[in-house]
């Protein structure tokens, strides 16, 4: 397909897998509101990124996929998730003509080998970026929205246990955002960070969510504690990334 579709006030179509989740659904919301086409496709309105059902329907026509699916799991079986969906999703928008493809991984992603699921997001950027069409791929730091279950993991009746791993929280609707704005510009082929303005020590971050709550069991400090326990040094931060607005007691409030 030619770039043109990419000319400033042209109306561009947008199929957005996973896109009645938590990103998805603002991605989606946004694209439209910006005067474009986007639809939301899952398992719920019929396409499955894993047997391949309904995949070629939902790509027939876009100028753009936004593939936001995302594991069931976070373990050793999430590497065979990406290859499969990227495998599917990649060959129906070859077939389709589609011009842009844009994923949404992680900041520091391979920097931690140590976990299965971000040998898994890695292997996902490896299988777009060697692919046939132009791509984008948007890194974003932790969500705001998944620090309740960073506590639960490693947490008990009496105290919450967290390693003081570097955290630089963003909040969804900055990241659907950002993602959108990707979207619908000329293809990378490469990496934008996008990132939270502050970065906290986990445990300072848990203490904060757990006071906003009028929690007040205390957090130990523990490097061994939970997924983050194997992440080294602050290679899930990166203050040079495109800073959002939002600031964590801002979202909390």
């Amino acid at each position: 397909m030619s770039q043109t579709y990419l000319d400033e006030g042209r109306v561009m179509k947008f199929a957005v897998m996973g896109g009645t989740g938590l990103i998805g659904s603002q991605v989606v919301k946004n694209l439209n509101a910006a005067g474009h086409e986007a639809v939301p496709h899952s398992q719920s309105t019929g396409v499955d990124v894993i047997s391949g059902q309904g995949v070629d329907e939902a790509v027939a026509g876009a100028d753009v996929v936004v593939n936001l699916t995302n594991s069931p799991t976070f373990d050793e079986a999430s590497p065979a998730f990406f290859q499969t969906s990227m495998d599917n999703l990649l060959a129906a928008a070859q077939k389709a003509g589609v011009g842009h493809f844009v994923i949404l991984s992680i900041v520091g992603v391979d920097q931690v080998p140590e976990l299965d699921y971000y040998r898994a997001k890695t292997l996902q950027e490896e299988i777009l970026a060697a692919g046939p069409i132009p791509y984008s791929i948007v890194r974003a730091t932790q969500f705001m929205e998944f620090m309740e279950s960073v506590l639960s993991w490693t947490a008990d009746s009496d105290t919450v246990r967290l390693p003081a791993t570097p955290i630089q929280p963003i909040a969804a609707k900055d990241v659907a955002a950002a993602v959108a704005e990707v979207a619908a510009g000329t293809p990378l082929r490469g990496i934008r960070n996008i990132a939270g303005p502050e970065i906290f020590p986990l445990d300072e971050l848990g203490r904060i969510t757990l006071s906003h709550k009028g929690d007040d069991r205390p957090v130990v400090i523990d490097p061994t504690a939970g997924m983050f326990a194997a992440v080294k040094g602050d290679v899930l931060t990166d203050m040079d990334a495109h800073l959002a607005a939002t600031r964590y007691a801002d979202w909390l409030s």
